[in-house]
């Protein structure tokens, strides 16, 4: 009986025909990656880049890795749909990082809802003269309640989220509303009327001229 490859695609990628979130790719220094979590990290053994075969250590040991899919706000025109999710495979220095990251924030592991962000920083020293020098991260990250806690408000309806300019008029004032005193088109209204014939005031009184 044959074992399923710990690279299947779920069940719901294998129902509609996907192959999962991309992986997240990390190419120069500076290269960052952030966003909420999105699904149940999963580890899953690593395997060799070329020839896929799952990878052991020296002493037969599996050579395991942590799968962890955020959202980001990304959007590659190469990736076909692409919805913005990444997936980060966690192990090595970069495993070292998340460590020391959820280590700081004070919670027990990652979780669905939390932020994770990774970045590629610089280059660390090769083991073995000939070896690629191994790429060292930086990671931050925020439990899902804090993260709900710190999520901006949404702006009022005709704001614009970028500028904070207002892109739509003002509502009209209520029918039936006093009018404006300080409004010059209200003011000489007041003036027009006062001069066409309107009732003398009686002395002593505070009686406001008729509208």
């Amino acid at each position: 009986m044959s074992t399923p490859s710990n690279n299947a695609p779920s069940a719901n990628d294998f129902l509609m025909g996907g192959g999962g979130a991309p992986s997240a790719k990390f190419p120069a220094p500076g290269t960052s990656f952030s966003g909420p979590i999105t699904e149940q990290p999963v580890v899953e053994q690593q395997r060799d880049f070329q020839s896929g075969n799952p990878k052991f250590w020296d002493g037969g040991e599996p050579m395991l890795q942590l799968v962890v899919t955020i959202q980001t706000d990304l959007r590659d025109p190469a990736v076909q749909d692409d919805n913005g999710k990444r997936r980060l495979y966690v192990k090595g220095q970069l495993k070292s990082a998340v460590q020391d990251a959820v280590r700081s924030s004070g919670a027990r592991g990652l979780e669905v809802g939390g932020r994770l962000t990774v970045t590629y920083t610089h280059d660390g020293t090769a083991s073995k003269p000939g070896f690629t020098p191994p790429k060292q991260f930086r990671a931050e990250y925020t439990p899902a309640a804090q993260a709900v806690l710190a999520a901006p408000d949404p702006a009022p309806a005709g704001v614009n989220t970028t500028t904070g300019e207002i892109t739509a008029p003002a509502p009209a004032p209520a029918a039936g509303g006093q009018p404006d005193m300080n409004d010059p088109a209200v003011r000489a209204l007041l003036a027009q009327l006062g001069g066409q014939g309107a009732p003398a005031q009686n002395s002593g009184t505070n009686q406001a001229p008729p509208f």
